[in-house]
């Protein structure tokens, strides 16, 4: 009897173990399916930037391959799904892209958050021609995006876009890079000192103890130069079919 009892309890356990581990597999292939869908309509690539730094030229340039006239500073995200101009003629066979132009008043900055968990990479335009008047509040708001915790934890790419390269006057990517990085490390400092929920909830960009450097960030921020006005984009296309597959 004791036997009989005991064949019938190991064929329950073995039922049982099978169902969790069929049941453990299923739930990790759903998981799988899901995470895979979630990326494939992740199509959205956000441009940030000081005012006047070419944001909305930049949107205009990519989409429509014309100049953007306006001067009034914009309030509102400007947004739409499209193929990059230069893709046209490839209409119907590659994925579309949607451009998000946020403005770039300090008030409007936190709209970046609505757009973060479905957002591929990140544009962040820099103004090269007027570069050291703003390199502190150009630093300040790079600082709040590298140290954004869903920018750290989707490891999010970021394209610090250097415009108005074409002028004779304009910085160069170099110059600006180590100027950035200067500010940035000064930053790391003086905001570890603040109090309040939204530094508490940053992550510290970098590698403590050692000079802050783009290349130590946990996700890619690499730099080039441009020339919104000139229609030089190409390596700004690159780097969003780089993000947004075709």
């Amino acid at each position: 009897m004791a036997q009989v009892e005991l064949r019938r309890f190991s064929a329950d356990t073995a039922l049982y173990t099978t169902a969790a581990v069929f049941l453990v597999t299923l739930l990790l292939l759903v998981s799988v399916l899901v995470a895979s869908l979630r990326r494939k309509k992740r199509n959205t690539i956000v441009i940030l930037g000081l005012s006047g730094s070419g944001k909305t030229a930049l949107f205009y340039q990519l989409r429509d391959a014309s100049l953007y006239e306006g001067t009034v500073t914009s309030m509102v995200p400007n947004e739409d799904t499209f193929l990059l101009h230069s893709e046209i003629s490839k209409s119907g066979k590659i994925k579309p892209v949607h451009v998000v132009d946020l403005p770039g008043h300090p008030k409007l900055r936190p709209l970046l958050d609505d757009y973060l968990p479905k957002a591929q990479g990140i544009l962040f335009m820099v103004d090269a021609l007027d570069f050291v008047p703003n390199v502190r509040s150009t630093a300040e708001y790079l600082y709040e995006v590298l140290s954004k915790p869903l920018v750290v934890k989707r490891k999010l790419p970021v394209l610090i876009v250097c415009n108005k390269c074409d002028k004779v006057t304009a910085h160069s990517v170099d110059f600006i890079r180590k100027q950035l990085e200067k500010e940035l490390d000064k930053l790391r400092v003086t905001r570890t000192t603040l109090e309040g929920s939204d530094v508490a909830a940053e992550i510290k960009p970098g590698i403590d103890g050692e000079p802050f450097k783009f290349s130590h960030c946990v996700n890619k921020v690499t730099m080039v130069e441009t020339s919104v006005i000139t229609g030089k984009v190409g390596e700004v296309q690159t780097f969003i079919r780089e993000q947004v597959k075709p």
